[in-house]
């Protein structure tokens, strides 16, 4: 029996374009044996400007719906998902080679809800930064994100953008943050309150650089709205972390 792992993508009207570099990247992933992607992608809205761009590929779930930026439109999105696993993909980013094996391989291990991977910022010139504090490869334990992230004004060693996740703990945690902005990482920290994570040391993850993404915005910065979404963030993961923790059922 063939397995699936759903890659989940939100999309809004201005970064459209970039889908078909996210689809190539998609198309070069070689699968392990068994296994099958599908795309699942949902628009943040109800234009024409974004169908234009979605590939004619029966692997691909194309939806529309009321506007309320990513979060929501994710979390709708996941009615369509068919897959054991659910592997984040924004419209404006790209896969590297290999990255949904390894996600594949790391989620294996019964112990592990999720992992995420090393990333490398793509920046207008088409060259490439990395992060510096990136952790070892290997296992990421019950609270060490939350740990971090408070002791480094709110940014984690782990980029929620490359997250791939067990389905069944996704719904279970509620999915995204009903959040404006870091919903992400909202999901990760109380991921990382319940379970195990993995961190891939080899780069899963082109985070693509340019004026118009939401990130860009000096309404992401805003310190009143920041302070807000991260007391919630962490008051979250915080409460969660009280829990046993998560039990998963062998593979």
């Amino acid at each position: 029996m063939t397995e699936t792992i759903t890659v989940i993508t939100a999309v809004h009207a201005p970064g459209a374009e970039y889908l078909p570099d996210a689809y190539k990247s998609l198309t070069e992933q070689e699968m392990p044996a068994g296994w099958e992607w599908q795309w699942v992608i949902q628009e943040d809205g109800e234009t024409d400007a974004v169908a234009p761009y979605v590939p004619d590929d029966e692997r691909v779930s194309f939806g529309q719906g009321r506007a309320g930026r990513a979060a929501m439109a994710r979390t709708v999105g996941l009615a369509r998902a068919r897959g054991r696993y659910v592997k984040v993909l924004d419209a404006d980013d790209m896969l590297t080679p290999g990255t949904l094996a390894r996600d594949i391989a790391a989620l294996s291990h019964v112990e592990i809800g999720w992992t995420t991977s090393r990333v490398l910022d793509l920046l207008p010139d088409g060259s490439t930064v990395g992060f510096d504090q990136d952790p070892p490869a290997g296992p990421i334990e019950r609270g060490a994100v939350l740990e971090h992230w408070k002791a480094h004004d709110y940014r984690a060693q782990v980029h929620p953008a490359t997250l791939c996740v067990r389905k069944d703990l996704l719904m279970a945690i509620g999915g995204w943050m009903a959040l404006p902005a870091s919903e992400d990482t909202g999901l990760l920290l109380a991921l990382n309150a319940v379970a195990r994570g993995w961190f891939n040391a080899e780069t899963g993850l082109l985070y693509r650089k340019w004026p118009g993404q939401v990130t860009s915005q000096a309404a992401h910065v805003h310190e009143g709205e920041r302070s807000a979404r991260m007391a919630v963030i962490g008051a979250r993961a915080e409460i969660l972390a009280e829990c046993t923790g998560w039990r998963f059922e062998g593979e």
